[in-house]
């Protein structure tokens, strides 16, 4: 497989509708009502037609539900490595008690088990958030990797956007939403995996790659944001960015979303979300080309596989995590 290619990591972030629901404060949330089946059938879709593995971060409280128990099986069966995405996928994660945090991870490592067979070895805190007591529960826990950075400058500017789309959210939900999509001195973070130091033991960390230097975004949602616009220019925002990790021997980490999939003829609940103007069949082949892209000039692995191979080929960094500015 592509013998010879730089490496790049593929995963998806499971956020399900009722998750989304959440996050922008609406009502019916607490049902759980779910996209699970007809995204399945989609990704199972797309995964033969490229003919890649990827890593698929679940959700705990979706993997619980018995609705849900079929989607699942049906990813797993394709053979994709599951990682642990927290159980009530709250992006206010980093504001979590050690206990808590530890809470959480258990109890969605053993749902994803009993729901796929799988013991998770990697980590991504919803929207983005990490903290100095994750990484010690997930150091603790044996963990492989975490991949929860976004080394970018424009968080606060996807928070105000998140924020006006928002308006009429009471005051105390905001509050916990005050750093959500991380802080502009995010944008400081390596772009290069490297290794934690945590007291003692390592975890690898893949973050979700920025373009090089600019550290523009460059993940699906982005690019179909983009191609409302210019379809032409948002394949062009990949190409560049591609090519420049490729220039600077950046192994890049990419990511996609449910909703890279689904468009607004599917999901009608989520209007709000950038990108959901646009129909299914439009989104699969933007999503289609990207793929073939990222095919021709690298070698496309799970996340795991990139964690397990990155320290050797890459001689990654290693960075102290009690050391001052480590996590801002």
């Amino acid at each position: 497989m592509s013998a010879g290619k730089p490496l790049l990591s593929l995963g998806l972030d499971l956020d399900n509708l009722w998750s989304y629901m959440k996050i922008h404060g609406d009502p019916g949330w607490e049902s759980h009502p779910t996209y699970l089946e007809p995204l399945a059938e989609l990704l199972e879709a797309f995964t033969r037609r490229h003919q890649v593995r990827l890593t698929i971060f679940v959700v705990g409280q979706d993997a619980a539900l018995d609705k849900n128990r079929q989607a699942f099986a049906r990813l797993a069966a394709l053979g994709h490595e599951m990682g642990n995405h927290s159980f009530k996928h709250e992006p206010w994660f980093h504001l979590y008690a050690r206990t808590e945090i530890e809470d959480e991870i258990a109890r969605t490592e053993d749902a994803i088990e009993r729901a796929t067979g799988q013991r998770t070895h990697g980590f991504r805190g919803p929207g983005y958030s990490l903290s100095r007591d994750t990484l010690r529960v997930l150091a603790g826990r044996n963990y492989l990797y975490d991949c929860s950075t976004l080394p970018t400058f424009l968080g606060p500017l996807a928070r105000a956007y998140y924020f006006w789309k928002s308006r009429g959210m009471p005051e105390a939900e905001r509050e916990k939403r005050s750093k959500l999509f991380g802080r502009l001195r995010d944008g400081l973070q390596p772009i290069r995996p490297y290794v934690w130091n945590v007291e003692g033991r390592k975890i690898v960390e893949l973050p979700v790659t920025t373009m090089p230097i600019a550290r523009v975004p460059f993940h699906m949602s982005y690019l179909l944001y983009l191609s409302r616009f210019s379809s032409a220019a948002a394949s062009a925002h990949l190409k560049t960015s591609l090519a420049m990790c490729r220039w600077g021997g950046v192994t890049p980490s990419f990511l996609l979303h449910p909703l890279d999939f689904l468009g607004c003829d599917k999901v009608r609940e989520l209007a709000f979300f950038p990108g959901m103007d646009l129909p299914t069949s439009r989104k699969i082949e933007f999503v289609d080309a990207g793929m073939e892209r990222l095919k021709r000039s690298f070698e496309v692995v799970p996340l795991e596989e990139a964690a397990r191979r990155v320290p050797t080929t890459a001689m990654a960094p290693v960075r102290d995590l009690n050391a001052e500015g480590a996590l801002g």
